[in-house]
């Protein structure tokens, strides 16, 4: 019997490796993500959630699929914190990703305070996936602090720029002890299907299907290219010469024949 390919955040088993950011949301969208991409996770920003009798994006995500609120527009961990209680309180449950970013111009991630943010909230009982900026030393923090998962940036945020940082997220995948999910700046399935190489938990993607001619199309396109890295990893790639070259069939004796 073949063995099931999944992977844990918190107590929750997931399947799917694509997770569909938040940001340039459309109904096309959500639905091409879960049809085509077969997403079983969704980001929402909490700060553009509507809370009232209106339409509320909330009610375009099917049941089955979880949400995972993100704390954009946080400043600082305190924000962070309090913006993760509201969306519990507002019913999206126990996960959230943190999000503190102060720099408005490149929209990196601060670091610091998402470790304190971490700290904080798995004490309240969430299953906290932070995004980060890849550094090693802020990883095994976020690590220590209970984090489900670390959420490293591949390239600024709706760059669309690809792996920009690959040598540090691989250092994560080969230090850390936790599911990796790369983040942001994913613009092509070849770039998800690289990273899923490296040994990457999972992809999230936004932007890239979003601005696609066919989102659809680029759903699915996605979908077979991370199943197509995970395999890849999971049968484990073939050596790289440093030098040189070698026949891939013996020559020898060939022109004596």
């Amino acid at each position: 019997m073949e063995k099931k390919d999944t992977f844990l955040l918190g107590e929750k088993e997931f399947s799917s490796r694509f997770i569909l950011g938040s940001g340039k949301y459309s109904m096309k969208l959500i639905e091409a993500a879960v049809k085509n991409a077969e997403a079983q996770m969704i980001t929402l920003a909490v700060r553009r959630m509507n809370t009232n009798q209106q339409e509320n994006i909330i009610d375009y995500i099917p049941e089955d699929v979880t949400l995972l609120p993100n704390t954009s527009g946080a400043r600082d961990a305190k924000e962070a914190v309090y913006i993760a209680k509201m969306a519990r309180e507002i019913g999206c449950g126990n996960f959230v990703k943190v999000e503190i970013m102060r720099d408005s111009k490149y929209l990196l991630p601060d670091n610091t305070e998402t470790v304190k943010a971490t700290e904080m909230l798995v004490k309240e009982g969430f299953v906290v996936l932070p995004y980060m900026y890849p550094d090693l030393y802020t990883a095994r923090d976020l690590a220590n602090a209970g984090a489900a998962a670390v959420m490293p940036l591949a390239s600024p945020i709706g760059s669309n720029k690809g792996l920009a940082t690959k040598d540090f997220i691989q250092i994560l995948i080969d230090e850390i002890d936790l599911p990796i999910i790369v983040d942001a700046g994913i613009g092509k399935p070849s770039e998800a299907c690289a990273a899923m190489e490296m040994g990457a938990a999972a992809i999230m993607a936004n932007t890239a299907l979003a601005t696609a001619g066919d989102i659809p199309a680029m759903a699915e396109a996605f979908k077979h290219a991370i199943i197509a890295g995970r395999n890849a990893y999971l049968a484990g790639l073939g050596r790289v010469l440093e030098r040189g070259a070698q026949a891939s069939d013996p020559l020898t004796g060939f022109l004596r024949d």
